[in-house]
């Protein structure tokens, strides 16, 4: 067994939900963006997958930068 978290640990604050809903948020802003930027191209469904290329990377990003002290 694990010792309970103190109020000082970093992994204290940690929240799945959170760190899912950052991902899903940010995953869709990109693919949102890529549309947009599509549209404008002509192509809407090749912005999108663009922006869900790009958008995963950067997701998984923000949740580190977000989770980064109860990562260490």
């Amino acid at each position: 067994m694990e010792p309970a978290a103190h109020k000082s640990d970093p992994r204290a604050n940690v929240s799945l939900a959170g760190a899912g809903s950052v991902l899903v948020a940010t995953t869709g802003a990109g693919t949102g963006i890529g549309a947009a930027i599509g549209w404008a191209a002509g192509s809407w469904p090749l912005g999108a997958l663009a922006g869900v290329v790009v958008g995963i990377p950067a997701g998984v990003f923000a949740v580190y930068r977000r989770y980064r002290d109860a990562l260490s």
